[in-house]
């Protein structure tokens, strides 16, 4: 068994919250979301962030803690509260948020032992949202400045509610080496951004050409996704399942293309990885379902397939 030093560290950079449903709460936040997953399948997964100091704080706390994950990073506000998400949605497809403002991971602080830990990083992601606040943004990019060069720097854009802004994306499409996002997504940042939405391929080139990236994935939900990378366009047909709630599903789909690119997969296998996991996650209630063992017997099915 593979000693916990030795796996690829993960890091989830940003919120930390949770996704509150008409009759129950849940752990959430897209970056934590996917330092959980990651750490399901096979790295060593952490969350950077900031609760309150309060009951939510520490119930997310012992949450992490029960599922194996570090909690060293989780600073601990003392003068705002724990961030909180109001989730509806009539279609499970398309679930419908409401973030509440003024909270905790808002305030991170970029800090020595972050810089040291970043230094560590094997893959780090982020997103548009833990940004609305000056203080945490400046702390995220401080973060991203922070890692070596090898780290896989994922920007998950992440487009919530009326929370971005064009410097925001453009310094962090600029930061990044592999961009995630939504086939919403592309209309929005292709209005944002100036750039052609009219052709798929033609706004992946353009963004790859414009911020000097290596990659840029569309998720395209049970359409599956697209992958630009390495010159090549990789169409991956999604696997349809019964979708319970789609929350947190792309973050799963993160999390697993980031494990298999750091394991060595090519791009068309880490996908058609990622494709069934983002479906497996969506075919369960909640963000963060434990399915270590499924998504094991999914990777050995890929690699012998």
């Amino acid at each position: 068994m593979n000693n916990i030093k030795s796996l690829p560290l993960v890091i989830g950079l940003g919120e930390l919250l949770w996704d509150c449903f008409e009759d129950e709460r849940r752990p959430g936040g897209a970056p934590a979301n996917v330092a959980f997953q990651a750490n399901q399948l096979g790295c060593q997964g952490t969350v950077v962030t900031r609760v309150g100091q309060d009951e939510l704080g520490t119930e997310l706390r012992e949450f992490l803690k029960q599922q194996g994950l570090s909690v060293d990073y989780v600073q601990v506000d003392e003068s705002f509260p724990t961030g909180t998400v109001t989730v509806e949605y009539s279609d499970a497809n398309d679930p419908q948020y409401t973030i509440h403002e003024h909270v905790a991971w808002d305030h991170l602080e970029f800090n020595e032992d972050l810089s040291e830990l970043m230094q560590q990083s094997q893959a780090v992601c982020f997103g548009t949202l833990a940004q609305r606040e000056p203080d945490s943004r400046e702390a995220i990019h401080q973060c991203l400045a922070a890692t070596g060069e090898n780290c896989l720097v994922v920007y998950d854009v992440n487009l919530r509610q009326n929370y971005y802004e064009r410097s925001w994306i453009e310094r962090s499409l600029t930061a990044a080496k592999m961009v995630k996002l939504n086939q919403d997504e592309v209309e929005k940042l292709s209005k944002v951004l100036g750039l052609s939405a009219g052709n798929v391929k033609q706004f992946a080139n353009q963004v790859q050409e414009e911020y000097g990236l290596e990659a840029v994935c569309i998720t395209r939900g049970a359409e599956g996704c697209l992958i630009f990378a390495d010159d090549q366009k990789y169409d991956i047909p999604g696997s349809p399942v019964e979708v319970a709630d789609a929350v947190g599903a792309g973050d799963a789909f993160t999390a697993a293309l980031i494990s298999r690119r750091l394991l060595g997969w090519g791009w068309e296998q880490a996908a058609l990885f990622a494709n069934r996991v983002g479906g497996l996650v969506a075919s369960q209630a909640g963000a963060m379902p434990v399915l270590k063992e499924e998504f094991e017997q999914i990777s050995q099915e890929i690699q012998k397939a």
